[in-house]
Parts: structure tokens; sequence; C-alpha cells
């Protein structure tokens, strides 16, 4: 990249390999204005500062949507997320949701996930070959969070065999008139299937999410239909994508690195640190928006009321100032590692420890009783049409 009006989000060039212009544009212009009118952050200490500012909330779907978009399904569901708005309406939804995602719980859900991951290779070990991606990465998580929402054993094949790629809303470049179609199809799907399930949940109560969150009642205050909709599609959508990303963009990261890969096999212990070090090296979510609330400065730029700042989260975590030792190479055994890849401030992932356990286990399982896998060619995937979810499409890989 030679000027920074190459810096392009949509280009394929940029989507398998962003690092390069991270690093240029966070040298040339730490805070640049976009052509497209957004303000871009690529330090890790601005998008920290500005992740933690209240002066700032959260960004919107309507920032990036053109003007006949907006009433769209998909954006409407958008609205009423804990992910796109502010206190107090973020503080009440998140408050309902959270009791799910306690610590306690997620270490609790350790064995259940081992089970999981032993019977996906279980169904493939004999094979010689799967796709880490549709065998593995995507059937984990997808499982767990099954699980977690109580939704029944006899609905998940649909959702087990999904293949359709999501997270093209979140991106700041706007969507065509086709992807709005296909993103408002899945959008009223995925509505009508959960308001199945919320019927039966209803009649059936079980300690599952789904019952607990149709039960809560905070203050007296109880999610509405449309509330209870558009979060527990959220919170599908999330916990299983990103983790998805984390899995497949980590073990594609390892066979790249083979001497990073064989330390691991070599010292497990490694693993948590080297999650964390995979996070940080090619990021699941590389980026997240917020929206001026009133005129404030960022390193001498104006930025005025109701204009969007988006923290490059992915260049954050190649900020050469806040990482010991070159932060372009993998080193699972990184010390200090403060990577960005679950946001920050009051929006900060809640499911970030569960995704931490899901890719340890999952890791550790694929070096224990797959020690030989090898990709087929690591060195040229397909990677998601996706900016603000990273991941690619498919990794095959034999034994």
């Amino acid at each position: 990249m030679d000027t920074i009006s190459g810096f392009d989000f949509d280009n394929p060039v940029f989507r398998a390999n962003p690092y390069p212009a991270y690093r240029f544009l966070r040298e040339a212009a730490p805070v640049w204005r976009a052509p497209t009118g957004h303000w871009v952050l690529t330090t890790h200490a601005d998008c920290v500062a500005v992740l933690r500012d209240n002066r700032l909330g959260h960004g919107n779907p309507d920032a990036s949507v053109p003007e006949e978009f907006k009433n769209e399904a998909i954006v409407s569901q958008l609205r009423k997320t804990m992910l796109l708005v502010d206190p107090p309406a973020h503080t009440r939804l998140r408050g309902l949701v959270s009791k799910a995602f306690t610590a306690r719980r997620m270490e609790g859900l350790r064995p259940r996930i081992e089970e999981i991951v032993d019977g996906l290779i279980d169904a493939v070990i004999g094979q010689g070959g799967m796709d880490v991606i549709r065998d593995f990465a995507h059937k984990l998580p997808v499982t767990v969070i099954c699980d977690m929402l109580g939704i029944p054993e006899q609905d998940r094949g649909p959702f087990l065999a999904e293949s359709k790629v999501r997270g093209r809303i979140l991106d700041p470049v706007a969507l065509t008139r086709e992807e709005m179609d296909a993103a408002n199809a899945g959008s009223l799907e995925s509505a009508a299937y959960f308001t199945t399930l919320f019927a039966y949940r209803r009649e059936n109560p079980g300690d599952d999410l789904t019952s607990a969150l149709l039960a809560a009642r905070e203050e007296d205050d109880r999610l509405t239909d449309e509330e209870a909709l558009a979060n527990i599609s959220l919170l599908f959508g999330a916990g299983h994508e990103t983790t998805t990303n984390l899995i497949g963009n980590g073990v594609l990261a390892l066979h790249r690195n083979p001497a990073e890969l064989d330390r691991l096999k070599a010292d497990p212990s490694l693993l948590p640190n080297a999650v964390e070090e995979l996070l940080r090296y090619d990021s699941p979510v590389q980026l997240t928006g917020r929206v001026a609330h009133e005129d404030l400065e960022l390193r001498g730029e104006r930025v005025a009321a109701g204009e969007e700042v988006i923290a490059l989260l992915g260049a954050a975590n190649h900020d050469p100032a806040a990482f010991e030792g070159d932060p372009d190479v993998l080193d699972v055994g990184r010390p200090g590692v403060r990577a960005l890849s679950f946001g920050g401030g009051i929006h900060f992932c809640l499911g970030a420890q569960l995704a931490r356990i899901e890719g340890e286990i999952a890791f550790r399982k694929l070096l224990e009783r797959l020690p030989d896998m090898r990709l087929v060619d690591a060195e040229n995937v397909d990677w998601k049409p996706t900016v603000t979810l990273r991941g690619v499409k498919s990794l095959p890989a034999v034994w």
C-alpha cells in the first residue's frame, strides 16, 4: 500500500492479509478520516481509550446502512440488541443475560465441551481427513450454544449444517441489495425459529438461557418478546461464529508457523497463553464502532457529534508499542498478551471466557488426538467476505 487512499476494507487482498495495511495506517495516520466518513483508530492506546470513553456510544447499524435500508428487518432487529444500545437500556439487557455467563458456570461447561470435542474427532478420525471449519470449528461452538439456549436435539440439524456467511451487516462497507435480502431472510428465519422455541420453553422450561430470559425479572422488568428475539438471535450468532473463527484462524496460524506448532506439541502447558496469542495474532473480531455523543478531540482531530469512530482491534493487536517482541510474529509463549479481541468497556464480550475455554480444549484435543494433522494448503485459503468478523471459509486437513 503506497497511499492511504488505497486502504480499502472491501478489497479481497486486504481481507486475505489486512496487517500490512494496518501497520501503514498506524504509522502514517493513527487517527484517520476515511473517505466513508468514519474515523479510524489503529493504536492500542487509542482503541483502549475510545472503548472506555463514555462520550462515545456503541456503533449502530444505521451508520453504515444507506437510507433506503434503514427500515430493513435485520437492521430493526439489531437496534434491539445489547450490542448496539447504550445505558440504561444496555445495562438492563446485559444484566438479564449476564447471569448465564458467570465464571463458575463457564468453568462448569468444561466436561461437556471435552465430550463434544472428542465426539467430533471420533466422527472423522478414521477418515484420514476433514474440513477443519465444517467438521470441527463450526460444530463445536454451535453445539455448545444450542446447549446453553436449550435448543432441543431434534432441532439442531440445520444449525450444525449451516454454512452461510453471516456478519456482513456489521461491516463498515454498505451492503448490496442482494446482501441485504440475504441478511433479512436469515433474520426472519431466525425469528421464526426462536418464536417457536419461546413457546416450547414457556411450556417446558429448563435449566437453559432461553427459559431464564423468558422468566427473568429485574426490578419488575421483563424482556419484551422483540427484545428476547433480537438478543437470543445475537447470542446464537455471536456465540458460535467468533469461536469458529478463533479455532480456524488459530489452526491456520499454527500450521503457517510450524516451529510454534512444535512448541505447543512439546509443551502443552503453553496452551492457555497460546490461545491469548492466537486471539491477538489473527483476531476473529477485527473492529468495533462507536458514535460520538458530543464533539470531541482525538489526537488533535476534531470528531463531531454523530460521527462514527472505528477502533481497529486487529491493528491494535499488532501495535509494537503494546507488545513485547515483534507483534507481526506468532509467539505462543509471548508474555503479557493484552489483546483487544473481545473489545472493551461496558461492551466487553460476555462470552470471552467461554471462547477461551472452547479454544483451549479444541487445540489441546487436536494436538493430542491428531498430532500428525496437516493442512492440505496452508498458503492458499478462501477468506469469508466479511471484515468485522474474520475467518476462513474452508480448511481441508489430512493425517
